[in-house]
């Protein structure tokens, strides 16, 4: 499936910083390939980018041949994303348990996941298969800033991949964020629902593997 999110229009240099946002390390030669550019260019753009402290590269050795250089996003190159504002938000989080304790916290966590169902289910129950719900589901996370892709695996199921987070200061300090996350998934599509990997957890991307539930 092609990547939603990277659109001819888009400059270089912010298609770099897309492919190391959803892939991980890459080497020169597969970004050249994917972005139909020399290895020379994509080596230019990758200078400056480093110089501006947006990617970091690493030394992969091999046991022949010259060692290959591999690129990922520096912490100043992942704040290139949307985070929507998550100091303040931290903070105010932050006062509320302090004052009225972390039920309080989850209880503002479930009425933000019921104005977010209501706000979307118009939009999903119209869709009359799993397939389509999942379609629609990720198109309104990736507008939402999550950088959201699926797929259908070999096994009947669906996944769901997330490889931004615009409140992961939040969700890494509350995780009754990923939990209702997940359970608005699950109450959206129908359908079991299962968070495999988390990026609060360290992961590449928050990856939601779906099922229908008669199976």
């Amino acid at each position: 499936m092609t990547d939603k999110y990277i659109v001819p229009e888009m400059p270089t240099r912010r298609m770099i910083l897309t492919l190391l946002k959803t892939q991980g390390p890459v080497g020169v030669g597969s970004l050249a390939a994917q972005l139909g550019i020399t290895e020379m260019g994509v080596r230019r753009h990758l200078k400056l980018m480093e110089q501006d402290g947006l990617i970091v590269a690493t030394i992969l050795r091999q046991a022949m041949g010259r060692p290959t250089f591999l690129y990922s996003l520096s912490d100043q190159g992942s704040e290139q994303f949307p985070r929507n504002y998550d100091h303040l938000l931290l903070e105010l989080l932050e006062e509320l348990d302090e004052e009225q304790g972390m039920e309080a916290v989850h209880s503002l966590f479930d009425g933000r996941k019921r104005k977010m169902l209501k706000r979307y289910a118009p939009h999903i129950e119209s869709e009359s298969t799993l397939a389509s719900r999942v379609e629609k589901l990720s198109g309104i996370q990736n507008a939402s800033g999550y950088m959201a892709e699926w797929r259908e695996e070999e096994d009947g199921s669906y996944s769901i991949m997330e490889y931004n987070c615009p409140i992961s200061q939040i969700a890494n300090r509350y995780r009754k964020a990923c939990e209702c996350e997940q359970q608005m998934f699950e109450e959206l599509l129908d359908a079991e629902v299962v968070r495999e990997d988390c990026l609060a957890d360290g992961g590449r991307c928050c990856l939601y593997r779906i099922r229908s539930k008669n199976k």
